[in-house]
């Protein structure tokens, strides 16, 4: 069974989630803080090998119009290093509204603004890859 990492990437932060083992379901894992571009592989390297990952699952924003603003393109350009650095395969995921949806979850859960902001993007993962989970598994 193959496990898959799910990652929303951001400017100060990536955060990341994986799934079962049998690829039903998704765990928010970890919350990187981003301190240049090695050591996001370094700590994405990591988790790879202790997870044993197979591919990897981008969210990619794009605009409610569906075209590719400046976040998506900083996206395709981290995507395109991640190629070179990881022989996986990398597939992007439309993220459109998920960080609107970790944020009203986080806020029904009644979780402070203070500890929401810690977590988002690791929630934000969560729904990349769950939604890519729904969809092909």
């Amino acid at each position: 069974m193959e496990r898959i990492l799910g990652i929303d990437v951001g400017d100060k932060t990536i955060g990341v989630a994986v799934s079962d083992p049998l690829g039903l379901t998704a765990q928010g894992i970890i919350t990187i803080e981003r301190n240049g571009i090695k050591n996001d592989f370094k700590a994405l390297k990591s988790i790879i090998d202790e997870y044993e990952i197979a591919k990897i699952v981008v969210g990619f924003p794009k605009n409610m119009n569906n075209t590719i603003g400046p976040q998506g393109e900083k996206v395709l350009e981290f995507v395109e290093e991640i190629k070179k650095e990881f022989e996986l395969e990398i597939i992007l995921e439309d993220e459109r509204l998920t960080t609107v949806a970790a944020e009203k979850l986080l806020i029904n859960g009644d979780v402070s603004r203070k500890k929401r902001k810690k977590v988002i993007d690791k929630v934000a993962a969560t729904y990349i890859l769950q939604t890519y989970l729904d969809k092909n598994y």
